[in-house]
């Protein structure tokens, strides 16, 4: 559509880019979690869900050869071949739009025609956030959970509040579902037990942000102390979760649970162990501000900085700042949740990222001729298609004002980073983000 086709009251905003310029304000971050992600095109023609491959490292060689077995054609060696994992980005369309109807606006025709593509704009980068934020948690919150009723009698089919990192396991670096032989070893209570089946409840009653409530059945009866309810449940491949004071899960938080230095500290320490490369020198920390006044509380923090607050960023500028390996950024979008048995009171959880915590796939085709034709009014703007369309209602009035993105986010897996190739690394099917949980 040709910009003629529009009212001469918006054709100098539109040519002189001032409704762009509202939109491009309007997407700048605010948020965070999007900012963590690493941008992949995601091209044209090949489907709607990518399945990308990781190599990983060959185990470390510290065994001389024997001299004796130094022989024949193989020279006393035995072929080695490095592990791979797979993960999945799958495309979905995200849109909204408004309308402005020019003969129920023309008093202040141009200042409403931008401030629409401004709230546009900010609802299109919450809305991304948001996705980012969901992708992220849901894979640092797998593999940790706990019992959701307890059992009669010892049996193999233990409820629990969430089954997310408990339903895959990786089979040659391919996601299977847990079953025969693709067992998981859960410790559950005290001891630990081999999953052998996942069933998802029709009725989701799990407490956690995104959860999914179900059952899990294993090969051997789980005793009637350790299915307790309340008790915890982790996956030998569990994301790592912190807690004040060494609570094992969500509901075992106790007040005055707050957060620490310490705790940080501890879970940029797992972050290290993985080797997760940091971002731009450190690990980013999303927090919100409840959290970040937890912090300024606490003496260690407090006395870390004692006597030199003239000369320290943190307490003139804010949070957003870099010190012990942490760069802190305030957000309102972190998830809080009721705590699940202590009535008045909230569970509130940072999460400390590295570098390639969270992928986000752009399809290639959202600009293209065939979608949006030369003589349109679509411009791209990190990453998202703003729309104006002219008025084609049958009175000419009515001009439609949208926003549309096409993509997805996955947090990816670190399998083949593990004990044999990074002596310190731990067994987390996801390393490269920390979550925290603390009362708040």
């Amino acid at each position: 559509m040709g910009i003629q086709n529009f009212p001469a009251a918006l054709q100098p905003v539109i040519q002189q880019g001032y409704l762009e310029r509202e939109f491009q304000h309007a997407l700048q971050s605010r948020l965070g979690y999007r900012a963590v992600a690493d941008r992949e095109e995601f091209a044209v023609g090949i489907g709607e869900t990518l399945t990308k491959t990781r190599a990983g490292l060959k185990p470390s060689v510290t065994t001389p050869l024997v001299p004796a077995s130094n022989t024949n054609l193989d020279n006393g060696l035995v072929a080695q071949s490095f592990g791979v994992e797979q993960y999945t980005i799958t495309l979905n369309h995200y849109a909204a739009t408004t309308d402005l109807n020019m003969v129920t606006s023309r008093v202040g025709i141009a200042s409403q025609f931008l401030l629409n593509a401004a709230i546009n704009g900010e609802q299109a980068a919450r809305s991304l956030d948001e996705l980012a934020r969901n992708a992220l948690f849901a894979a640092y919150f797998g593999g940790n959970t706990r019992v959701r009723a307890t059992l009669d009698d010892a049996g193999p089919a233990v409820a629990v509040d969430d089954v997310r990192g408990l339903q895959f396991v990786f089979v040659n670096g391919v996601p299977t579902p847990v079953g025969g032989a693709s067992s998981l070893t859960v410790t559950v209570g005290g001891n630990p037990y081999t999953l052998v089946g996942v069933a998802v409840d029709n009725v989701n009653v799990s407490t956690a942000p995104g959860g999914v409530s179900g059952v899990l059945t294993f090969g051997s009866p789980v005793s009637v102390a350790d299915a307790t309810a309340g008790n915890t449940v982790t996956a030998a491949t569990a994301s790592a979760v912190m807690r004040p004071n060494g609570r094992g899960n969500t509901a075992q938080l106790q007040t005055g649970d707050e957060l620490t230095m310490a705790v940080l500290l501890n879970a940029v320490a797992v972050l290290r162990q993985n080797a997760v490369p940091e971002i731009d020198g450190v690990y980013n920390c999303y927090l919100d501000p409840v959290s970040a006044r937890q912090l300024f509380a606490d003496n260690d923090f407090r006395q870390l900085f004692q006597g030199a607050t003239s000369a320290n960023q943190v307490f003139r500028k804010g949070m957003i700042n870099d010190f012990l390996g942490l760069r802190f950024i305030p957000t309102t979008e972190a998830y809080v949740q009721a705590h699940p048995a202590l009535g008045g009171t909230v569970v509130r959880r940072p999460i400390i990222c590295g570098k390639g915590a969270l992928i986000e796939g752009d399809f290639a085709g959202m600009a293209e001729a065939d979608v949006a034709p030369s003589d349109s009014i679509i411009s791209m703007v990190d990453g998202v298609a703003m729309v104006t369309r002219e008025p084609i209602d049958r009175l000419q009035q009515i001009i439609a004002q949208s926003w549309y993105w096409i993509g997805g986010f996955c947090a990816p897996s670190d399998i083949t980073t593990n004990p044999a190739t990074v002596p310190t690394a731990t067994n987390a099917t996801f390393k490269r983000a920390v979550m925290v949980e603390h009362i708040g």
